[in-house]
């Protein structure tokens, strides 16, 4: 008897058509599972409330971690332009725009930190 049954179910399930139908009704009961059990996403927002609160908190140290970088920035590339420029080097002019653009990027990054996150008006 078993033998018979397992012989059906051997040509039931041989042929494409069957093979298909039971990936899609595996697949459309996982996706209905998972569907219902991410119902509730409460835990989730509030993390990610906390987070954005926590991060708003260091955004001002950032913004002036900028300032003293740039600052810095201006100081080593006074005097990296100065020392070339008493060495006769040719490229003072490349030295010079490198030292602005890393400078007025600096503060423009520390203009839009706030911004970007969305604080202060």
């Amino acid at each position: 008897m078993f033998k018979r049954i397992n012989k059906k179910m051997k040509g039931l399930f041989s042929s494409q058509r069957m093979k298909t139908l039971a990936l899609m009704l595996l697949v459309g009961t996982t996706a209905a599972m998972a569907q219902n059990a991410a119902g509730d996403y409460s835990a989730g927002t509030t993390a990610l409330t906390t987070v954005t609160e926590e991060i708003a908190k260091y955004v001002p140290i950032v913004v002036k971690l900028c300032y003293a970088i740039a600052g810095v920035v201006a100081i080593v590339g006074a005097i990296s332009v100065y020392i070339a420029m008493n060495n006769e080097e040719q490229d003072v002019k490349k030295k010079i725009m490198m030292v602005v653009g890393a400078c007025i990027f600096l503060i423009a990054a520390a203009q839009a930190l706030p911004l970007f996150f969305g604080i202060g008006g």
